[in-house]
Order: C-alpha cells, then sequence, then structure tokens
C-alpha cells in the first residue's frame, strides 16, 4: 500500500454547469481532510480549486497552494496552510509534483489536461512511481478514456502504459485505487516485433 501524505488535486479553475463536479470536488476535499491528507493544488480561491481547498482547510487537514505570479493578485487563496507564488506555470507543475504522493484530476479543462498528462508523461518514461487517476464525475472523462483506449488500439500507447491513468466514479473508491496502485515497469517505445496486425 502506497502512504499518502499529500495528494495533488488537478482541477478546473471554474465550477463547470453541472452541479455534480462541484459537489464532488467538496466531497474529496471532505474525504482528504477526514483522513488527515494534505491537499496540494493551483493555490486558487475560484471554481473547483477553490471548493476543494476549502473543504480539506474546515476538516483541519494542511492545503498547499502554488500559483503563478501573474494570477496570484486575482484568484489566490489567501486562507492556505502555505502559499507560494512562482514564476510561472513550469515552475508551478514542477512545485507541486515534488510536495505530492500522488494525483487526481477532477473535471477540468486545458490547463488540468496539461497538469494530468504531464504527469502521466512523466510516469510512462520512469521518471517517477507516483499514482495517478481521474475522479470520472458523472461520466465527465469517458471520451477521453475511449480515446486513450484508441490510441493504445493504434500501437501509440502500450497497454501497461494505459493501466497507469486510474479512474473511479466516487472519490473513496479512487483513494482505495491510488493507495494500492503498483506500477508496470515497462519501457516506452513499442518496438517492430510488438506490433499488432489489424489492431483497431
Amino acid at each position: 500500500m502506497n502512504t499518502l501524505k499529500n495528494i495533488c488535486v488537478n482541477c478546473g479553475s471554474n465550477p463547470g454547469f453541472d452541479p455534480r463536479y462541484l459537489a464532488a470536488a467538496r466531497r474529496l476535499g471532505r474525504l482528504l481532510g477526514a483522513r488527515g491528507i494534505g491537499l496540494v493544488y493551483g493555490g486558487a480561491n475560484v471554481g473547483l480549486m477553490g471548493a476543494v481547498a476549502d473543504e480539506v482547510l474546515k476538516a483541519g487537514a494542511p492545503v498547499i497552494g502554488v500559483i503563478p505570479k501573474a494570477f496570484a493578485h486575482q484568484v489566490a487563496h489567501r486562507g492556505l496552510s502555505r502559499l507560494y507564488v512562482v514564476r510561472d506555470m513550469h515552475a508551478r507543475k514542477k512545485m507541486m509534483f515534488d510536495f505530492s504522493d500522488a494525483f487526481i484530476g477532477l473535471p477540468g479543462g486545458y490547463g488540468t489536461l496539461d497538469e494530468v498528462f504531464e504527469i502521466m508523461t512523466w510516469a510512462q518514461l520512469g521518471f517517477h512511481r507516483k499514482p495517478c487517476g481521474l475522479l470520472n464525475v458523472g461520466g465527465y472523462y469517458e471520451h477521453l478514456l475511449a480515446f486513450l483506449d484508441h490510441a493504445t488500439g493504434h500501437g501509440f500507447v502500450k497497454p501497461a502504459h494505459r493501466a497507469l491513468l486510474l479512474e473511479a466514479r466516487t472519490p473513496a473508491a479512487l483513494l482505495e485505487k491510488l493507495a494500492a496502485y503498483e506500477p508496470a515497469t515497462e519501457e516506452k517505445w513499442i518496438r517492430k516485433n510488438q506490433m499488432t496486425k489489424g489492431a483497431s
């Protein structure tokens, strides 16, 4: 079992149109706080980001925010345990990675996907062995997961690497998967003798 002291949550700086997204962010925050798991996130006080941070803080667990200086005056959460203001997005992602034992992607847009897939790419390349999962609220990520299956079927993602990205519909189920995660050791590149004819 993995020790999950701090979990990085990547999610939307908007709440989305479906109220289930905001409700799930709050449930996740309450669960992390109840289990004494610290939150690492992008440092904003808006959208799903602010909602999950507020719930972790209410539950008495620590929250570390990391925000680029370009946004700090506009949307930085001023009630966090620690807030780091960094020079840019690259520094933000590196610092959040360093503080975290695992990663969760809630619903979000380009920024959320960028953060999730950079962590996944590092895992694929063997740079780390930390678990990463999507909280698939209301099926939000169904099309993305189907695309990853499509990419695997066409030989651009190995099955072992497809399995690196965990998925669950509830916060509790996802935390169980993150804690039980055992990464496969697999080279990224697909050799000619590994190709399958007629892949879908």
